[in-house]
C-alpha cells in the first residue's frame, strides 16, 4: 500500500469513528462549514485524531471519552468538553461516571473548573434527555 493509499484508509477509519462518537449529525454539519479556509483542518482531524489516535488499540473507547472529559475540564474548553459528554455518552459512559469524573476533576483541576464543568455537563445531559 502506498503513502497515498494509506492516507485513505486512515481517513475513512477515521470518518468512521467520528461519526460513531460524536454522530453523524455533528461530522455532517462540520463537513458542511467546510471551505477552502478550513477544508485542511478538517481533513488532519478526521485522519489523526479520529483515524490514528482514537482507533488505536490500547484504550477502549468509553476510557477515551473519560480521559478526554477531564482534559478538556483541565484546559477549560467548554465547547469541545460539551461536545464529549455527548460523545462520552455515545460510547457508554454513564451519568453516574461523569458525575464521578467531575468530583475527581475538582481535586486536580481545581473546584472552579469542576463546578464549571458541572454546570455544562447538566445542560447537555438535560438537552440529551438523561436527567
Amino acid at each position: 500500500m502506498n503513502n497515498d493509499e494509506k492516507k485513505t484508509e486512515t481517513y475513512k477509519t477515521g470518518m468512521v469513528n467520528r461519526r460513531k462518537v460524536l454522530g453523524d449529525k455533528h461530522v455532517d454539519r462540520a463537513l458542511e462549514s467546510s471551505n477552502e479556509f478550513n477544508g485542511a483542518f478538517q481533513e488532519f482531524i478526521t485522519r489523526y485524531a479520529w483515524g490514528n489516535i482514537w482507533d488505536r488499540p490500547g484504550l477502549d473507547q468509553k476510557t477515551r471519552s473519560l480521559m478526554t472529559l477531564s482534559m478538556l475540564i483541565a484546559l477549560g474548553h467548554d465547547t469541545e468538553f460539551e461536545m464529549h459528554i455527548r460523545a462520552a455518552i455515545n460510547n457508554g459512559v454513564t451519568v453516574e461516571e461523569i458525575k464521578e469524573l467531575l468530583m475527581h476533576s475538582a481535586l486536580y483541576c481545581g473546584l472552579p473548573a469542576a463546578n464549571h464543568g458541572f454546570k455544562l455537563a447538566e445542560g447537555v445531559l438535560k438537552e440529551s434527555g438523561k436527567l
